[in-house]
């Protein structure tokens, strides 16, 4: 398997590498949908899938990363619902959830969640966990609804200003590429345009089998996943939100967002080594110490800020889910004790 030195294609804000895999089981993407874990919720004209295990609050909401599905998180999910309520979804045009409201923006993506979390009757103020490229999204919730947020847990998060390989030895910092486009006001209804075009999108092709990572998912999860990632829509819908997380990207990179967060639990969880090769147009060197000082900022978001450093890779929640589901009990630990830390 061949994976941009950086970081995984499909926890990327913008495309940096394709993925390559090997060889194993496959999963067509006509094939029936297998059973969905969660329930559905309607949100004019189209249905978001969320499934909630556990009882007790704060009640856990995890964002994925570009690529990844609910059921990615069974491990923490398991582990963290043995002492609270967890919830984790599928964005819109993901798994069983259908295609919605175009253009994708986290405004879009957080509207949509905050809509769905309170159609079920999920109570916040909720405990954010935020994987890649779902960091930036859950930091924008966290932004938009502060009464709605109690703490946040950042796993390995995509962050302005981060070099990324976009193939050829070349990289590109996150925001470097936007437009300076206004970003639209969300919105629930569902127009014709917001439709995923037929032809224009494509999964993981149904030939090419299960990325070795996700070997440690249960076997019906691997299913799921074989199932998930070779549908069409997923890249309509990603295409869209690459596309926009450039121009948030661009903003925070303008004004810096040192304690916008005010003062809520924040834990930071960083892979100890980047992983950096030569062959980049940026030394390897620099590149770690860009990405040390990029994580390492993400910290002070919070003046309740930590940062934790674990050895995994960048899949931490299937590599390390016992440091993730440590984590996640620490904050919600400090907002049942209204505490620091």
């Amino acid at each position: 398997m061949l994976i941009s030195v950086l970081v995984r294609t499909r926890s990327l804000l913008v495309l940096a590498a394709l993925v390559m895999l090997g060889t194993g089981l496959v999963f067509g993407a006509s094939e029936a949908a297998p059973t969905r874990l969660g329930k559905f919720v309607a949100l004019g004209g189209h249905r978001l899938h969320v499934n909630c295990t556990g009882k007790g609050s704060p009640t856990v909401v995890v964002e994925n990363g570009l690529g990844d599905f609910s059921f990615d998180w069974v491990l923490v999910q398991t582990r963290v619902s043995r002492f609270t309520r967890i919830c984790t979804y599928d964005r819109a045009g993901y798994a069983w959830s259908d295609p919605g409201p175009k253009p994708r923006t986290f405004a879009q993506l957080n509207l949509e969640l905050r809509d769905a979390l309170g159609k079920l009757g999920e109570r916040g103020p909720f405990v954010l966990v935020g994987h890649s490229y779902g960091g930036p999204v859950v930091r924008n919730f966290a932004i938009t609804y502060p009464k709605d947020v109690a703490a946040v847990v950042l796993v390995d998060a995509a962050f302005e200003g981060q070099r990324v390989g976009i193939g050829g030895g070349k990289t590109l910092r996150l925001g470097e590429d936007a437009k300076g486009e206004m970003i639209p006001k969300p919105r629930e209804s569902m127009g014709e345009s917001d439709k995923a075009v037929p032809g224009m999108g494509a999964g993981v092709p149904s030939e090419q089998a299960l990325d070795p990572v996700y070997r440690v998912l249960p076997p019906e999860q691997q299913k799921m996943r074989l199932w998930a990632q070779a549908q069409p829509q997923i890249e309509d819908a990603e295409n869209s939100q690459r596309h926009w997380s450039s121009e948030y990207s661009a903003k925070w990179l303008a004004a810096p967002e040192t304690a916008k967060l005010g003062a809520i639990p924040l834990l930071v969880l960083t892979r100890a080594e980047g992983g950096y090769g030569s062959g980049q147009d940026i030394p390897a060197e620099q590149l770690e110490k860009e990405r040390k000082e990029g994580q390492a900022k993400l910290a002070l978001l919070s003046s309740n800020g930590k940062q934790v450093i674990v050895r995994s890779g960048h899949d931490m929640e299937l590599e390390a889910p016992d440091d993730v589901a440590a984590a996640i009990r620490r904050v919600v630990d400090a907002v049942r004790k209204h505490g620091a830390l």
